[in-house]
């Protein structure tokens, strides 16, 4: 079976991953909107529990929580893109990821805290989840989560 074929579905389950239910906006937004064949997925804020994973990469977490945050979240996009689409191999490629990580001045860790979710949407997505991307480290995150993660995807 070619990389373009393997059902994402099969995938999750080989990784042990079960799709949360999808998120529902806390303001004024809808967590996805599509244009064309592009997907674009509102900020989804670090969970941890059913609530906020709230704390400061540098200050009340380390570099390896926060890549588990940036993970989880993931997590959660995909299970947005999947009530979004009804079925994740419509994904033709993951286009960008964009991170905001909830940290000090000092900090400078913003990409490898992201790699958290970069790396599991490549493990789920094979090829079609090489993206590009962006990580900034911010002052806070709405409800003091630790990281703020939103896509944009290309479908069919």
């Amino acid at each position: 079976m070619t990389e373009a074929h393997v059902n994402i579905y099969d995938r999750l389950e080989q990784l042990g991953i079960e799709l949360p239910n999808a998120s529902a906006p806390a303001a004024a937004y809808v967590m996805s909107a599509q244009s064309g064949n592009t997907v674009y997925l509102s900020g989804h804020i670090a969970k941890r529990d059913g609530k906020v994973w709230a704390g400061k990469l540098g200050a009340s977490l380390d570099t390896e929580e926060g890549k588990a945050a940036a993970r989880a979240i993931a997590i959660d996009l995909i299970a947005t893109l999947h009530n979004h689409l009804g079925d994740l191999n419509r994904v033709t490629r993951i286009v960008k990821l964009m991170s905001l990580v909830n940290s000090t001045s000092e900090f400078t860790e913003q990409h490898l805290v992201t790699n958290g979710a970069s790396e599991l949407v490549a493990e789920v997505f094979g090829e079609r989840g090489k993206h590009a991307r962006s990580a900034f480290g911010v002052a806070q995150i709405p409800l003091g989560a630790c990281v703020e993660i939103e896509m944009i995807a290309e479908v069919k």
